[in-house]
């Protein structure tokens, strides 16, 4: 038996699998007629109720799913700044600042009803019975807020509230749907500030979706599957006279089971699952008679089919293997060139089966080792450039800083005190910014040099600058790159302060928070215009490579953060025009 297995195992693919189908097609055959029709019945009747249960079960999964997005919208909505303000409207609001609110949330309501064309209409009320929409509106003047879905929706605030034929209401749509066409979610939005409740924001979705989960899925030849909410009203079901037959009573266990009932003389298996999620029934139905008929017809014709079967097995089974062998060895042929260093082979596929799919991870993994290749090469030639920029920097300090100690010795020589403090600061300026050659600082070293460049800057405008430090006493021993605070702070100071009318200030913080070091540059200057502020960001995210945008120092200090520390680290940049902007650096935390 060992030497047969050895055997076995030291076959080819083609070999193996030519055995495993004509073992396969024997066994099936050998069986059936040995347990017969008893066998067939509880087959066909087990896979029947099987296919319904997974059918049943996926088509709640997905209708699950589909109301957890509405969910998601509606909180989207209920938590939209816009949504707030209008909330806040009341009669006493100038018509003004009304039309302005307005405007903003109906440009909201707008966007969402164009991201999902699901969306038949939105309607926001508030607690002061004021209503906004673009596509709904009040049939009479009667209150909203009087209306039982608004009721229902305060009275359990939170979770939506599903409502199926939406009937009765005093709102109307542009688009005239009927009840039968739409679903209705409906929540109460909750004031973040306060914690109450003020309004209450309603959805109508068109069916059309339900009606894809539902439409095509079949049970036998006349089985069908619908929904049914928790009162027992049909939510949706395709166009069949049996569906308005099965009664909502025959339903009352809550998890679901499986029912027989006689409908027009013809008996029918009911099975259904009720969603945790939304209580609604999801119902399947097929005929049992159907069944049994294919049962009947499968045994007459099993012994013919057994025989042929036995024929064609050999024929078949050298056709596929042949079909299954010959792309696995082409591929295998590729794999070999690649292995030897050849990344130009790509696998042409013929199919979209699992070969053809292996295939083409085949052809993506050679297309990412490629890439992959490129962009290290690309990240060590853009590192060099980097390094070579900060050293072709440090080449004027070395020099200005000793012309600078010959100035000072002589301003000392005249007792030109003033001069002496300011050639002091500035030399320190220069030492700090060399730091014999190391790329990282101090927190505390950086901080000694910023100060430095404040102190002659302040000498500079006067009574238009001031600026405030604060350090973190825990985070004076990290390690950061030097020069990381100074190009921040002179835009702040050439693009902020100066273009301002009166003082400005510039506040530094450099704090430990969320297990990384994080510094801020503020200042209450002129601010950035939001295209301006869009290009900057797109040009840090490395989405733009626009040469005009200004601050190359801000892109140079980002720049060699991500090199050394990697995309998690770097410079965010906030700001809103005429209050001022703000820079946050990220740095991992080394401890010095």
């Amino acid at each position: 038996m060992k030497h047969w297995l050895h055997l076995f195992r030291n076959k080819g693919l083609r070999f193996k699998l030519l055995i495993y189908f004509i073992t396969l097609i024997l066994l099936p055959v050998a069986t059936l007629g040995v347990i017969g029709n008893w066998v067939s019945v509880k087959t066909l009747e087990n896979e029947a109720n099987t296919h319904t249960e997974q059918m049943i079960g996926q088509v709640t999964k997905n209708l699950d799913f589909y109301v957890q997005n509405v969910a998601q919208t509606l909180q989207l909505i209920s938590s939209n700044p816009e949504t707030g303000r209008f909330l806040a409207v009341n009669p006493q609001t100038s018509a003004e600042q009304r039309q302005a609110v307005e405007v903003e949330v109906r440009r909201m309501l707008s966007s969402f009803t164009t991201i999902y064309p699901d969306i038949a209409g939105i309607i926001i009320v508030n607690d002061n019975d004021m209503d906004i929409s673009n596509e709904m509106y009040r049939v009479a003047r009667d209150p909203l807020t009087s209306e039982e879905w608004y009721s229902k929706a305060m009275k359990a605030p939170e979770k939506p509230l599903l409502i199926s034929k939406p009937i009765g209401r005093n709102i109307t749509t542009n688009f005239n749907y009927s009840p039968d066409d739409v679903l209705s979610v409906v929540q109460a939005i909750r004031n973040s500030e306060t914690g109450l409740y003020h309004g209450v924001v309603l959805i109508d979705y068109k069916l059309t979706r339900m009606e894809t989960l539902v439409r095509d899925i079949t049970l036998g030849k006349n089985g069908f599957i619908y929904i049914m909410d928790n009162n027992g009203e049909i939510v949706y079901a395709p166009e069949n006279s049996t569906v308005y037959r099965v009664r909502a009573e025959w339903m009352r266990q809550p998890n679901g089971a499986s029912i027989v009932k006689t409908i027009r003389n013809e008996r029918y298996q009911i099975m259904y699952t009720l969603s945790d999620f939304t209580k609604w029934k999801t119902v399947g139905l097929f005929s049992l008679n159907e069944t049994l008929q294919d049962v009947t017809k499968l045994r007459n014709i099993s012994f013919v089919l057994g025989g042929l079967t036995i024929i064609l097995a050999v024929f078949t089974s050298l056709f596929f293997t042949r079909s299954i062998v010959r792309p696995i060895g082409r591929l295998r042929q590729l794999m070999k060139r690649a292995e030897a260093g050849d990344l130009s082979v790509r696998y042409e596929m013929t199919s979209r089966d699992e070969i053809g799919q292996l295939g083409h991870s085949f052809n993506n993994m050679i297309a990412e080792i490629h890439k992959l290749i490129e962009l290290v090469y690309e990240e060590q030639k853009s590192k060099r450039d980097a390094e070579l920029r900060v050293m072709q920097a440090q080449i004027k300090p070395h020099f200005l800083y000793n012309t600078l100690d010959t100035i000072q010795w002589m301003a000392q020589e005249r007792k030109a005190d003033d001069i002496v403090v300011m050639i002091v600061k500035l030399t320190n300026l220069f030492r700090i910014g060399l730091s014999r050659g190391k790329e990282t600082i101090l927190v505390s070293e950086e901080i000694e040099h910023i100060q430095s460049y404040l102190f002659i800057q302040k000498a500079r405008y006067e009574s238009k600058l001031n600026y405030e430090i604060y350090v973190d006493p825990d985070a004076e021993r990290e390690l950061i790159i030097k020069l990381t605070l100074q190009p921040l702070v002179e835009n702040a100071i050439y693009h902020g302060i100066k273009a301002r009318r009166g003082q400005g200030r510039i506040y530094i913080e450099v704090i430990k928070a969320e297990g990384r070091l994080k510094m801020y540059v503020r200042d209450n200057g002129a601010g950035i215009p939001p295209d301006q502020l869009v290009k900057l960001r797109a040009r840090l995210s490395g989405n733009s490579a626009d040469e005009e945008i200004t601050g190359f120092g801000l892109f140079n200090v980002h720049e060699r953060i991500r090199l050394v520390y990697g995309e998690p680290y770097g410079i965010k940049i906030y700001s809103t025009v005429g209050e001022g902007t703000t820079v946050e650096v990220w740095y991992p935390l080394k401890r010095g």
